[in-house]
């Protein structure tokens, strides 16, 4: 295959990466951007396997068989609930890729004597380093996500500086690989190193910010892979690299803003610590009496309700909740209610992860209210229907300035005539924070597994 052509076929690859993330941007248009995306993928390993100077066919399809496989059985078996965890581990995979092609490509320039190319030995230090970071950090988070470890922050005296000691110790042998030391060693004391920080960087974050550590960690893979691209002189990993860091970068200050915190806060704020006594603290300032109610109490209030918003969180997706909450709204619809969802930016466990749920149900997509389309709208809801969602529902957010989460934006269900909040227990959410709302005159609390609340309650709408 001619180089021109070669050139043009990649050209479409990127094209189509492109286009794929247009029509990412919108949950209506997502499948068809997917299958652009793959579509461009699919151009471009077919051009790599007929370039001239490709060799090892054998070695590489079977790698291409036995991940491919691995990504699909993944891809069609993981629940809902994983998907996080899952979005972790193949990032993590694509940062471990760019280190491992900056550990066989310094084998490329150790022989030659004297100083490396600039150019080559900075992209082979960035892959490496960023790649490292990116591998070990995805598979803390994955951990964390997972429950293998604890989820609150792990943290202990002098941490900031042995994080910035290890950092530097990966920075110094990079820089003497760019200064032309050829040695080995030092390529291996960079990626070990990268690694050891990645997993300290991530240690002290709280599980409620893994979906933005996630994207950050994404940011940085897509700019490993473009230093790959450096590398390798390859124009579609350059191009598909630098898409990936900037819309992760972009996401990653997008998720920052909606929770109104820095991303300083985020990464160094260790925010997620369960406070002594919080619960008592919470119950006692709002009077300390929690409301619970049977389905059937329930299932007259949303029979006889005007307006009823649904506020689908995490423990929806636990629950494998989502189509008995589209039935449930289905026959709210026929009785003449009017119902919509209230969607968080930050709700579950990563961005878009309500919308992706409801979508997998079919839940119609006029439906769905970001939260600066449904905040107006709770003042003249009669019943505010909270399944599993926490952080992104607590007042204190709004009234207490002493919260770990004040000034971030939440959805205002407090305002709603009446407030539903079907949960397994009392327990605070994955921030570690108690919820006031839980306690407010006019919240009521149906307490269960959501996916069996919500059969039940559809059993007594239906009798009604």
């Amino acid at each position: 295959m001619s180089y021109n052509l070669t050139n043009l076929l990649y050209l479409i690859t990127i094209v189509g990466f492109i286009l794929a993330l247009k029509f990412l941007s919108s949950p209506a248009h997502a499948r068809r951007g997917n299958q652009l995306a793959a579509i461009g993928m699919l151009v471009a390993v077919a051009v790599t396997f007929a370039h001239k100077h490709m060799t090892g066919y054998w070695a590489i399809a079977l790698g291409m068989v036995i991940g491919g496989g691995f990504g699909a059985v993944a891809a069609r078996k993981v629940r809902m609930t994983a998907m996080p965890q899952m979005v972790a581990l193949f990032n993590g995979v694509g940062g471990g890729a760019a280190a491992l092609i900056a550990l066989a490509e310094v084998h490329v320039i150790l022989p030659e004597p004297g100083a490396p190319k600039a150019d080559i030995s900075i992209a082979i230090v960035l892959s490496a380093l960023i790649g490292s970071v990116s591998f070990s950090g995805s598979m803390v988070a994955f951990s964390k996500l997972q429950e293998l470890i604890q989820g609150r922050p792990i943290t202990y005296a002098g941490q900031q500086f042995v994080n910035g000691l290890v950092l530097l110790v990966a920075v110094a042998a990079g820089i003497a690989l760019i200064a032309g030391w050829q040695q080995e060693w030092l390529l291996w004391t960079l990626v070990l190193s990268s690694l050891l920080f990645g997993v300290l960087f991530v240690l002290p974050i709280g599980g409620a910010d893994m979906p933005v550590v996630i994207s950050l960690l994404n940011a940085f893979t897509g700019l490993a892979v473009a230093a790959t691209g450096f590398e390798l002189m390859n124009n579609v990993l350059i191009v598909a690299g630098m898409l990936v860091g900037a819309s992760g970068t972009l996401l990653t200050l997008m998720m920052s803003r909606a929770m109104n915190r820095s991303i300083g806060n985020v990464l160094f704020g260790a925010f997620g610590q369960v406070s002594a006594g919080a619960a008592a603290v919470a119950a006692g300032e709002a009077g300390g009496s929690v409301r619970s109610a049977s389905a059937e109490d329930v299932a007259v209030m949303l029979a006889y309700a005007h307006k009823v918003v649904f506020v689908p969180g995490y423990g929806l997706a636990v629950a494998q909740a989502q189509h008995d909450v589209r039935q449930l709204a289905d026959l709210l619809e026929e009785k003449g209610v009017e119902v919509s969802y209230a969607i968080h930016p930050v709700a579950g466990r990563m961005p878009g992860h309500m919308n992706v749920l409801l979508a997998e149900a079919n839940v119609p997509y006029p439906q769905l209210k970001e939260m600066e389309e449904a905040n107006p709208e709770f003042g003249r809801t009669d019943v505010a229907v909270v399944v599993g969602a926490n952080d992104v529902v607590n007042p204190d957010a709004r009234n207490n300035e002493g919260s770990p989460i004040y000034g971030m934006p939440i959805l205002n269900v407090d305002e709603a005539n009446a407030v539903v909040v079907l949960k397994r227990s009392m327990n605070p959410g994955f921030a570690g924070i108690e919820n006031p709302l839980f306690y407010n005159p006019k919240t009521v609390m149906l307490f269960g597994d959501a996916k069996e609340s919500i059969d039940k309650l559809i059993a007594d709408v239906k009798a009604l």
